[in-house]
């Protein structure tokens, strides 16, 4: 009885402490900015009638996310207002990013898609400095079996903002208008930036003496593992055809005849309690099951989500099926994302944390620039269905190299 006792305490301290306070919070700050340069822009260009296929090479706006880790070792090596290394370069991003948003917010798509394009590059290269400090922050902050726990609440807070940024960012649009909405969005980091001065700096590594040290060391002491190119691939396959089906999302949900405040409601009514219940089940998954059965189930489960974007495309407009849609969408991929970001930080070395987590994470965003670019020609080749099936299809390989870097033999709980 009283192991019982005592495991359900130690469970509780596992999951309300600052800590898992401070990885929600940083959490929601990380997703916030994505999709303001994603699905909400996305409904912003096809609003004012630009061409499906630019919408769809507006996913390279997203190309700072795949090149993060080429500046991480800056982020690594620097300290500024002697704030210390991680809190001076949160700060300065988050500043960055409201400044961005709201250029990207008196921006005219209509008349210039280069400025719009400018600004919203610009909120991507913040918002991946961003996230290289807070993950940096997090493997820092969290002892190892802290992990699985932390990157689920993590994802909490990614998922909310994420909520916030195209449900909430959507029903203001079609109440206001795009300009007030996003200059509202740039106004829920002034909090972010306040509780940003607050935190306390980590007890981390000391930064490295010389930016020679804090480029090569990191690179050769993850490249000496005899399993780093398989790991390499694993992260850029395992949420390839996830990450380019909700790439076109939002303009499928249009032109299938949703309308904004639609979409925006059952995103936040629906959405929002799956992101709640993913998060919440693949964290109590990961304590019971470990991070790589996890990543067999969830990685799984996302697949077939995928699928049903297909199945909503065959069947046309029905707030019902699209309301089970995104319901199962947002539960499996709250719970894969969770098992992914815990996978990553476990095998990163604390020595060199920003660079090694920028470089892994640099791995698993390539698909959302590079290969979403090409969405919208092939929506525009295969149709709808189609291309939802070929999205399903292309998480096969990375299913796959589970056998590889997470094999069942050596699946065990955390």
């Amino acid at each position: 009885m009283k192991t019982m006792k005592t495991d359900h305490k130690n469970f509780l301290k596992l999951i309300v402490n600052k800590k898992m306070l401070r990885t929600f919070l940083m959490g929601f700050s990380s997703g916030l900015p994505l999709l303001l340069t994603l699905s909400l822009l996305q409904a912003w260009l096809q609003n004012e009638n630009v061409d499906i296929k630019d919408i769809g090479l507006f996913a390279l706006v997203q190309l700072p996310y795949s090149w993060k880790f080429l500046w991480s070792p800056i982020v690594d090596r620097f300290n500024f207002f002697f704030l210390g290394r991680r809190k001076s370069w949160l700060i300065i991003s988050q500043v960055g990013l409201i400044f961005s948003i709201v250029g990207l917010a008196f921006s005219n798509p209509p008349s210039s898609l280069l400025i719009t394009s400018f600004f919203a590059l610009l909120i991507a290269f913040f918002s991946a400095t961003q996230d290289i400090v807070i993950d940096a922050y997090r493997r820092e902050d969290l002892q190892d079996n802290e992990l699985g726990m932390g990157s689920s609440l993590y994802m909490y807070g990614y998922r909310i903002a994420m909520l916030v940024a195209s449900g909430g960012g959507l029903i203001l649009s079609d109440k206001l208008s795009f300009t007030p909405t996003y200059l509202i969005m740039a106004s829920l980091f002034v909090p972010l930036l306040f509780f940003s001065f607050l935190v306390p700096e980590t007890k981390g590594e000391k930064e490295p003496e010389t930016i020679k040290k804090a480029i090569i060391e990191p690179f050769y002491d993850y490249f000496k593992k005899k399993e780093s190119i398989m790991i390499l691939l694993f992260i850029f396959f395992y949420k390839f055809g996830d990450t380019m089906a909700s790439t076109m999302t939002m303009p499928f949900y249009l032109e299938t005849g949703f309308s904004k405040t639609e979409i925006g409601t059952i995103v936040k009514i629906f959405g929002f309690w799956a992101t709640m219940g993913g998060a919440a089940i693949g964290g109590v998954l990961m304590l019971k099951l470990g991070i790589n059965l996890s990543l067999w189930i969830f990685g799984l489960l996302q697949a077939i989500s995928t699928a049903g974007f297909s199945f909503l495309a065959y069947t046309g407009y029905n707030l019902s099926i699209l309301s089970c849609v995104i319901t199962f969408e947002n539960l499996s991929s709250g719970m894969g994302t969770a098992a992914f970001l815990a996978f990553m930080a476990s095998i990163t070395n604390k020595k060199f944390t920003a660079t090694q987590y920028a470089l892994l994470t640099s791995f698993m965003s390539i698909p959302r620039s590079f290969a979403s670019s090409t969405t919208g020609y092939l929506v525009s080749y295969l149709g709808w269905i189609n291309f939802f099936v070929f999205c399903t299809i292309i998480a096969i390989p990375g299913l796959l190299l589970l056998f590889k870097v997470a094999p069942i033999k050596k699946i065990k709980p955390l």
